[in-house]
């Protein structure tokens, strides 16, 4: 087959469909990978197996350079022919869809992730909700990545029940078990501790993400605060990127943070594994979210996770037996559900054992990235007979 995979940036690519784009590779079909020539750009370019072709895809409203892109896209789906396309996150997956319509792709496939809409209001989020509408009838089938997901895209009138559905039990990829495996990490999550200058006894909350309003960062520092004012010994280690054009935390919050002498602020890092294998808790306080792919990337380390009452990671996380999820927007709440594990050794190490075994039960990366391998064998026979 020929297949070619977008996202808007190529983060998207590297650190969620890594393992997939591989195992296509692996099983001799012909790849393409299609990503905006931003940080990230050379290290596709090095994916032995596949071709990567730039195109500038704009994340906002940018007429001219969306335009652009989408005559880029239908001139290469012309050219290379390819029998699926199968694109991820908004901006990509509107231009994909028309793209490949228009070049009459037999297979065409967007996997939705979350609504960035959600937390919008006004023309913006009207237009972002119609993107979504337009996708999800431009293109031959959909995915979401968790039920509830799905079930809200439903809900919302945005997709018709028997155009989407969810493979396994959700997520994009799932978990490379070889990668997030406690034993090989023990000495680099030991390091890590010596590094960020976290005691060898400290307790630690992690989160890792968007350093963002809408990821929850707000709740999470007032939640950290009052812990920290009753318990000696809990740090807090963030990780991910400070973006300061889309949805930015006050200059004087993210000042409180990096200043902290019990908050580590380490930015982004291609290597999350290492500090998930030195936490206690992995803490996702998201006003939305996708399934919440470094939710199961902790549970395969035996972590457990503290996170919202929200569609997808109340998918990802199994309230009471995995972890804690606690309302959106809700500081106390949160420190409350950090405070009683943070606490409890026992009830901790049971979720984590809990969420490790669902994680190896249900969201082994090989699994699912056949099960995607299956699914555009099933649907390229279907739209094509002669096959």
């Amino acid at each position: 087959m020929r297949i070619v995979r977008l996202a808007t940036i190529p983060f998207f690519l590297l650190h969620h469909l890594r393992s997939q784009i591989d195992a296509l590779v692996a099983a001799g079909h012909e790849v393409i990978l299609i990503s905006s020539p931003i940080d990230g750009a050379d290290a596709l370019e090095r994916i032995a197996g596949v071709r990567f072709v730039p195109i500038d895809i704009p994340r906002g409203i940018a007429p001219l350079r969306d335009l652009a892109a989408l005559a880029s896209m239908y001139r290469l789906f012309r050219s290379f022919r390819p029998d699926v396309v199968h694109s991820t996150t908004p901006k990509a997956g509107l231009l994909c869809a028309l793209g490949a319509f228009l070049a009459r792709v037999w297979v065409r496939l967007h996997t939705f992730t979350g609504q960035p809409w959600l937390e919008l209001s006004g023309p913006t989020r009207w237009l972002s909700m119609a993107s979504d509408w337009l996708i999800a009838r431009l293109n031959t089938h959909c995915y979401a990545d968790s039920p509830s997901q799905r079930d809200f895209l439903i809900t919302e009138g945005l997709c018709r029940a028997e155009s989407i559905s969810v493979l396994e039990s959700g997520s994009l990829a799932g978990v490379d078990l070889s990668r997030f495996n406690s034993g090989p990490l023990t000495a680099r999550a030991q390091k890590c501790r010596e590094t960020l200058a976290i005691p060898p006894t400290a307790r630690v909350v992690l989160f890792i993400g968007r350093v963002t309003r809408d990821k929850g960062v707000a709740e999470l520092a007032d939640a950290f605060f009052r812990i920290k004012a009753v318990d000696s010994e809990a740090y807090l280690v963030v990780v991910g990127p400070t973006e300061p054009k889309r949805d930015p935390l006050p200059n004087a919050l993210l000042q409180a943070l990096t200043s902290d002498d019990r908050i580590r602020m380490t930015g982004y890092d291609p290597e999350p594994e290492k500090y998930l294998a030195m936490a206690d808790l992995l803490c996702l306080p998201s006003y939305r979210e996708g399934f919440g792919n470094v939710v199961i990337e902790a549970g395969a380390l035996g972590v457990p996770t503290v996170g919202t009452r929200i569609d997808g990671l109340r998918d990802a996380v199994v309230d009471g037996v995995t972890g804690l999820l606690v309302p959106p927007k809700n500081a106390a709440a949160l420190a409350g559900a950090l405070a009683s594990l943070l606490k409890n050794e026992p009830k901790r190490k049971q979720m984590g054992n809990a969420a490790r075994e669902r994680v190896r039960h249900l969201f082994d990366s090989r699994v699912i990235n056949r099960r995607v391998l299956e699914e555009y064998e099933r649907l390229l026979k279907n739209r094509n007979p002669t096959r």
